[in-house]
């Protein structure tokens, strides 16, 4: 008794140590499974440290996803890839590999409003925090908002230098609204910062062409199009709102017999 009771007090105090709670709840049950199976010394610690592993990976995850401040938890599994049947899905497979985001290249989403935009770079940002990636998203003038503040502050250099810990960068909404030059002049200066040094991921109900509506200049936004397009993925999409189409299925719907009688 004396023996265990001792043996619990280190494993504990060893646990609380190495900040490693998981190893301080799993190693008693644990070690009983491995008695009970035979189990060797090694296949026991492989079992006890691949626990502990196993959760602070996950607690990481859902650190990185809360820290990303997406509007809404939005996964490729959820996506309804028959809605879409122009999207390559060889190139949405390569994509939610992440192997993208260590090269530094982006992603660029068109269409128009409602066809799932939106849900694909969340969905993307995700993917990226479970592969270990840090992810920050908002929409276009959010990002305006932020970079504005910096530059009224005199931060700007330091802003851009701060959001380089970000791997991947989500601009969601381009071309909603448009931005004066002022504002257009900082989003090029992040997407430069950005240049072969970290990814982002834009989504627009506009085509290219139409950008320097959006940034009411042709020149910065043939320069900004310039540095995303350069190492990128652009998918198209088409087709009708899902949030129109859902509306017109539910008008369809029969009405329940026995209703309105």
């Amino acid at each position: 008794m004396g023996a265990a009771t001792d043996t619990a007090a280190t494993m504990g105090y060893l646990a609380r140590a190495l900040k490693a709670p998981t190893i301080g709840r799993v190693w008693e049950p644990l070690a009983a499974t491995a008695r009970d199976e035979g189990w060797s010394h090694e296949q026991y610690l492989a079992a006890v440290l691949s626990r502990q592993v196993a959760d602070r990976e996950a607690n990481g995850t859902s650190l990185r996803i809360s820290g990303a401040h997406f509007p809404a938890v939005k996964t490729l599994e959820d996506f309804n890839v028959d809605h879409q049947p122009s999207l390559r899905r060889d190139v949405l497979a390569h994509l939610a590999t992440t192997t993208w985001i260590p090269k530094a290249e982006n992603v660029v989403l068109l269409g128009p409003p409602g066809v799932g935009k939106t849900h694909l770079g969340i969905a993307l940002g995700i993917k990226a925090c479970h592969a270990g990636y840090p992810v920050a998203f908002d929409t276009a003038t959010g990002w305006a908002s932020r970079l504005q503040a910096a530059h009224r502050e005199n931060r700007l250099e330091h802003e851009l230098k701060r959001l380089r810990r970000y791997r991947l960068l989500i601009i969601d909404e381009v071309g909603y609204l448009p931005f004066d030059a002022d504002a257009a002049n900082l989003f090029f200066q992040l997407v430069a910062a950005r240049y072969e040094q970290g990814s982002i991921l834009v989504t627009s109900n506009m085509p290219f062409g139409r950008w320097g509506e959006i940034f009411s200049d042709d020149i910065v936004a043939a320069a900004m199009i310039d540095r995303l397009v350069h190492h990128a993925e652009v998918l198209t999409l088409a087709g009708d709102s899902y949030r129109t189409r859902s509306r017109r299925e539910l008008l369809k719907t029969p009405p329940t017999t026995g209703a309105d009688q």
